[in-house]
């Protein structure tokens, strides 16, 4: 065993090291279930980083009773609630430190299925950022865009099933933060998840940095189940699920910080992003109206964009690297 290997205590047999970095707010129960979920994995992670946004229904305590002696559970509670994004950030900054070499990304509402990593770990010398695939919440799989129009700043539907060749796996330029799997080197090279974002287009615009000095890969093997049951209405190219004011509200606005990683990166189209923020501003209307009945929400909508457009004319800088 390496000298490396030892210090961190990983055995051979599950070397490199993964970490699993959870982000939660206010879902004990869902907490409760994902946890062992994550502990059961056929291969074993090495570490489980649950970051705690400042929760106030009795999540602290219970992770105080269940595993505050668990040596595979490592808490982080911050001050105040920052978001996934913020979650995220603390998470993937503090298993890096720590010295693991991949980290398993999600959400607190999803459950592990008991292979989900191990599926996936055949896929880490061909790639640096990996996504599996997920069961939704009624049993089927769950309809994920794989692909961003750089022009238009924007996910693009796709029309039909990329595994229905037979392929493996197909190369992409997005992600989820609901089970990416991010090596080490990719966060040493672009840095931790940015927490400006607060929830939503964080862990697409991470994939998309990643593409730049990896392979992003969307692999055919079933990893997590989403837990969280929400109305939903299926359209010809994809299904909508509700959302939130604070969704609708970030979904607009984090379109500001959007421009600003595509100018960083070069592909920003003022006149594309343009209609690409105007369909995402329809796809929202869209979803109030076919699974939320209502038009409310429009306001949310649009004091969104304004805000976008406030930060896209800001000083701007990309999240620092991790030293």
């Amino acid at each position: 065993m390496s000298s490396d290997r030892v210090s961190r205590g990983v055995p051979d047999e599950f070397y490199p090291s993964v970490a699993a970095v959870v982000v939660t707010y206010n879902r004990k129960d869902y907490l409760a279930d994902l946890l062992p979920s994550l502990l059961a994995q056929t291969r074993p992670l090495q570490a489980v980083y649950v970051v705690d946004n400042a929760s106030t229904d009795g999540t602290g305590e219970f992770l105080d009773e269940e595993y505050g002696s668990h040596p595979l559970i490592q808490r982080i509670n911050l001050a105040e609630n920052t978001g996934g994004s913020g979650g995220f950030n603390a998470g993937v900054l503090a298993a890096y430190r720590a010295g693991h070499d991949w980290f398993w990304l999600m959400d607190d509402d999803v459950l592990a299925l008991p292979d989900g990593l191990e599926g996936l770990m055949p896929f880490t010398d061909q790639a640096g950022c990996i996504h599996g695939r997920r069961i939704d919440f009624h049993g089927g799989p769950f309809f994920w865009q794989p692909r961003i129009n750089e022009s238009l700043g924007i996910p693009l539907p796709y029309l039909r099933d990329p595994f229905a060749d037979g392929r493996d796996s197909f190369e992409t330029n997005s992600g989820v933060f609901e089970g990416m799997l991010v090596s080490r080197d990719v966060v040493e090279a672009i840095g931790p998840p940015d927490p400006r974002f607060f929830i939503t287009w964080d862990d697409a615009v991470y994939a998309l940095l990643a593409s730049r000095v990896t392979r992003v890969l969307y692999v055919d093997h079933f990893t997590l189940r989403r837990q969280r049951e929400q109305r939903q209405a299926s359209l010809a190219v994809r299904h909508l699920n509700d959302g939130s004011d604070l969704f609708r509200f970030h979904v607009m606005r984090n379109r500001g910080y959007m421009a600003h990683y595509l100018r960083h990166l070069g592909t920003y189209h003022s006149v594309g992003f343009g209609v690409g923020t105007a369909l995402t501003f329809l796809k929202e209307e869209v979803r109030l109206v076919y699974v939320e009945h209502t038009v409310k929400g429009t306001g949310t909508l649009l004091r969104g964009w304004r805000e976008a457009r406030r930060i896209a004319r800001q000083p701007w800088a990309p999240v620092e690297r991790v030293h």
